[in-house]
């Protein structure tokens, strides 16, 4: 048996701004398809949900993600984030620079994005210099944005 595991992304109200913004962040990503909420006078759960998002499906990168509008209830949250692993320094500033909106939320490679998502921007070789030890350690947290060049000389 063989399962796909497809993250869900509950939105309050703005699933199809958020799909159209993931897939110009990332490479080879699409919308795959919307579907949004049928009239509300088929059930009282629909009620103000006219012309939002029932069921949203988009890949990045080739990982399919679905979402819709759900309205306040849920809230994003650092209990889940996304990590992206990157090639060099270029990437990493690429990416923090499209990903990174709530300054307080920066940390050791860590950001928040408009939406509320968390996200993980680290270099693909973050183990090895991780590796170097203490002062690595004390180089990251220091951080916000990984700089790969100031675990060079550790």
């Amino acid at each position: 048996m063989e399962a796909k595991i497809i993250p869900s992304l509950w939105f309050d109200n703005n699933a199809k701004e958020a799909m159209n913004y993931y897939v110009s962040v990332f490479p080879n990503s699409k919308i795959k398809n919307i579907e949004y909420y049928p009239d509300e006078k088929l059930d009282e759960h629909f009620v103000g949900m006219s012309g939002k998002v029932l069921n949203g499906e988009f890949s990045l990168n080739g990982l399919d993600f679905i979402c819709l509008d759900g309205g306040p209830i849920f809230k994003f949250n650092e209990a889940v984030s996304f990590t992206v692993t990157c090639k060099n320094q270029a990437e990493i500033d690429d990416y923090w620079s499209k990903l990174s909106h709530v300054k307080e939320a920066e940390q050791c490679g860590w950001c928040k994005d408009k939406f509320g998502i968390s996200w993980q921007i680290i270099p693909e070789n973050l183990g090895q210099l991780m590796a170097k030890g203490d002062k690595a350690v004390q180089v990251l947290m220091k951080q916000k944005k990984i700089i790969i060049e100031e675990f060079k000389n550790l």
